[in-house]
């Protein structure tokens, strides 16, 4: 009810993933009037919804992002205590391209996954299909193959990916 013609009340995602775990992507390009308030939410572990009352929550935030945020502490673009609240427990996942072998299972899942969403058999990938994949660079990581496969498989016609296109 915090706008005109809202008649229904809406759970905002913090709400949601109370007692579990909310994911953030690409927290770095969160503006800094926002990590503010983002913090606030993180240290006193409480939401205040619009035309709400305060509500504690319990969430564990997992948070990505693709910046060095080091690097943007340091060039005012992100907050330090923002940065150390987050930081608890900081994984450093290479580029795709810095870890090969990780391109065969990834495909095979989003032929699964976007063949199923299809409704097509899923098909197989060819040696040279599959090269193709491994010899290419991959700039957008992940979300670049997920979305090559997910053309491709659209494109196909079931049986043996010959060829893909990248």
């Amino acid at each position: 009810g915090s706008y005109t013609g809202a008649v229904t009340r809406r759970e905002g995602k913090f709400e949601l993933a109370d007692g579990g775990t909310i994911f953030l992507d690409e927290i770095g390009e969160l503006p800094l009037e926002l990590q503010v308030k983002f913090l606030r939410v993180l240290q006193e572990k409480e939401i205040e919804p619009i035309g709400g009352k305060p509500k504690k929550i319990n969430v564990r935030v997992v948070a990505a992002t693709n910046k060095d945020l080091e690097e943007e502490v340091a060039a005012g673009r992100f907050r330090i205590d923002l940065y150390y609240r987050l930081n608890v427990f900081p994984l450093m996942l290479p580029p795709l391209r810095e870890r090969k072998e990780d391109i065969p299972l990834l495909a095979n899942y989003f032929l699964r996954k976007y063949s199923a969403e299809e409704g097509k058999k899923i098909p197989e990938l060819s040696t040279e299909a599959t090269d193709m994949l491994m010899e290419y660079h991959w700039p957008g990581n992940i979300r670049e193959l997920e979305n090559t496969i997910q053309r491709n498989i659209v494109l196909a016609n079931g049986g043996v990916i010959e060829s893909l296109e990248i």
